[in-house]
């Protein structure tokens, strides 16, 4: 049903190929409708804190497009490793960077007052 090269034969099972590849198409489709909902967000807010989550929501669809080309032959593992693992550093550091510049603890109401 799938064609799998042999270049991610010695990785992949034949069998489990189609699973895999169902699972990554999934996410693939996944990420670009939270992608699109982000863009539409931002669109709407147009602050900085939404334009960082659009970014990372486009940086999860590119991840989940290498890990299909991978899965297909297409992106050598090397570089799979390589913009895979590249894209979660900066995906914690602009996660990380929106939460630092949100504000205080005192702008906003924590979990523990509301429910008082």
């Amino acid at each position: 049903m799938f064609a799998v090269s042999s270049r991610t034969s010695e990785w992949l099972d034949p069998q489990l190929a189609p699973v895999l590849v169902l699972i990554i198409v999934l996410a693939v489709v996944g990420t670009i409708v939270l992608f699109g909902l982000g863009l539409i967000a931002y669109s709407r807010r147009q602050t900085l804190r939404y334009l960082l989550v659009t970014f990372v929501l486009g940086m999860l669809v590119a991840r989940s497009i290498v890990g299909l080309g991978t899965v297909l032959g297409v992106v050598p593992m090397t570089i799979h490793h390589l913009i895979e693992h590249s894209f979660d550093f900066l995906i914690s550091i602009v996660i990380l960077y929106t939460v630092y510049r949100s504000g205080s603890p005192t702008d906003t109401p924590s979990i523990k007052n509301e429910q008082t």
